[in-house]
């Protein structure tokens, strides 16, 4: 492969950045930006922090079954003398087994006082006594680090006051938000790929935010490939797709074209300022993940390489496991994912981020393979993968097989975490044996919606996959 010129990417990415006024945004968070020595001391554990999974700025999370559960998945990252804060009450036993079956520590559970949007976490726990409780515990540090899902302008802002009513350095571990919001929009990644890297890694694609130029897009689109597809910028798991065979659409004419695009904007609640991709859809099952660490300085850090477990025609996402893809097929997902990581560390990008891919053709032979979006943020492929090492104390080069995903039934609607602890309490993942089949986490949707996330361990895929689709059915007594 063509070694990375790191500097070229720096220079090309810098003019980018400057022209769309970057660095001047990012200017305003500078005091609260994690420096290379407080990033390095945080990477090492050695920073009291305050982790919140508020998933409120990604658009439509509210459709997803109990989504507002999700804030704590906070919990995976959380340690001793750490906090995590939530709006919704933590499932009864759910605590003990962090502490007593995977020794994940104690760290303290501040809950607080839900807002108007039940899944923003940082507004709640910016009130009332949750907020008195962080303050407490922040005056007792010497330096508190605000680790988010997501660095949303609320992240900041609490950071802010933190760093004022506590009288401690505060600093966000995340991109300040005008660099969080191009690594979250699959048009500007789009224009970075290209910019810094090569066309040949993106879908033919194009962008408008007027609906007859979209509706021509798509009608052009459709005359050259066999399936397209329109996508929001920053819509989630699929959310914002809608894919089209290009047969029935060669069949309409522009007007009819244009009102199956209006239909699909309304639908997405589009609010006529943000761009509308369109591209040519690849037809592919594979669709991995690179799961990437930016630093504020130094190299990017890949710390694993994923296929991912979509459904449906628009790909929604289902779970992950690691990768089972040839090495040079690996390999060159990580060296692409290493220039775009090096860009967007450049526009001041720092924390977690995920590249997703579609690879065609023959992975023994001659294959390709193309960005599709990044996530600038935590998710579904890294907080079990990051949960998994934490529990095991593994790394990109020792981790077990394993499948993530979520486990939904409508034959577990009201049951408790306790329900489901018991009926597979043998088969819990235990660290002092390194025996077991499951660990648990996300599980407070459960009651309300029948659905929980789970980590099957295996020898090898197949007995990763048998955990999740026979043993965990048979134990629960659903199908």
């Amino acid at each position: 492969m063509t070694p990375i010129d790191t500097d070229a990417i720096r220079q090309l990415t810098a003019r980018w950045g400057l022209e769309r006024g970057v660095f001047e945004s990012n200017a305003k968070f500078e005091n609260r930006c994690a420096s290379p020595e407080f990033h390095q001391r945080f990477r090492q554990g050695k920073v009291p922090t305050l982790s919140l999974e508020d998933v409120s700025g990604i658009p439509f999370v509210s459709v997803i079954p109990g989504v507002e559960m999700y804030q704590h998945r906070a919990r995976v990252r959380a340690s001793n003398g750490d906090v995590f804060a939530t709006s919704t009450p933590l499932p009864a036993g759910y605590e003990d087994y962090n502490r007593e079956i995977l020794h994940l520590g104690a760290p303290t559970c501040v809950i607080a006082e839900p807002v108007e949007n039940p899944a923003a976490s940082i507004s709640a726990c910016m009130q009332g006594t949750a907020y008195k409780q962080i303050v407490e515990w922040g005056k007792a540090q010497s330096s508190i680090a605000i680790h988010p899902y997501m660095s949303i302008e609320p992240a900041w802002e609490l950071a802010a006051r933190l760093g004022v009513d506590a009288g401690v350095e505060t600093r966000v571990i995340g991109p300040p938000p005008a660099a969080l919001w191009i690594a979250n929009d699959k048009w500007a990644l789009t224009e970075i790929i290209r910019l810094v890297a090569s066309e040949n890694l993106v879908v033919e694609s194009a962008a408008s935010t007027q609906v007859e130029t979209i509706a021509r897009h798509l009608q052009d689109f459709a005359k050259r490939h066999g399936t397209v597809g329109l996508k929001r910028t920053r819509c989630a798991s699929a959310m914002g797709n809608r894919v089209f065979e290009s047969h029935e659409l060669n069949r309409l004419n522009l007007p009819e074209i244009t009102a199956l695009v209006r239909d699909f904007l309304a639908k997405t609640e589009w609010q006529g300022d943000e761009e509308v991709i369109v591209v040519e859809w690849i037809e592919t099952d594979l669709s991995p993940s690179t799961q990437t660490w930016i630093p504020p300085q130094g190299p990017p850090i890949i710390e694993g390489v994923y296929e991912q477990l979509l459904e449906g025609r628009e790909k929604v996402f289902l779970g992950s496991r690691p990768s089972t893809l040839p090495t040079v097929v690996n390999q060159a997902l990580i060296h692409a994912s290493m220039i775009v990581a090096t860009a967007f560390q450049a526009l001041g990008y720092v924390g977690r981020c995920s590249f997703d891919f579609v690879v065609g053709g023959d992975v023994n032979g001659e294959f390709e393979a193309k960005f599709t979006e990044c996530n600038g943020r935590w998710g579904g492929t890294s907080t079990p993968m990051f949960l998994v090492d934490r529990v095991m104390g593994t790394d990109i080069d020792t981790r077990p097989t394993y499948l993530a995903q979520d486990f939904i039934r409508e034959d577990l609607v009201g049951a408790s975490f306790m329900d489901i602890r018991e009926a597979i309490e043998d088969l819990l993942y235990r660290p002092e044996t390194g025996e077991g089949r499951f660990i648990l986490y996300n599980v407070g949707p459960l009651a309300g919606s029948g659905k929980f996330d789970i980590i099957s361990l295996g020898r090898n895929a197949d007995e990763a996959l048998e955990g999740v689709h026979k043993i965990l059915p048979a134990r629960l007594g659903v199908r």
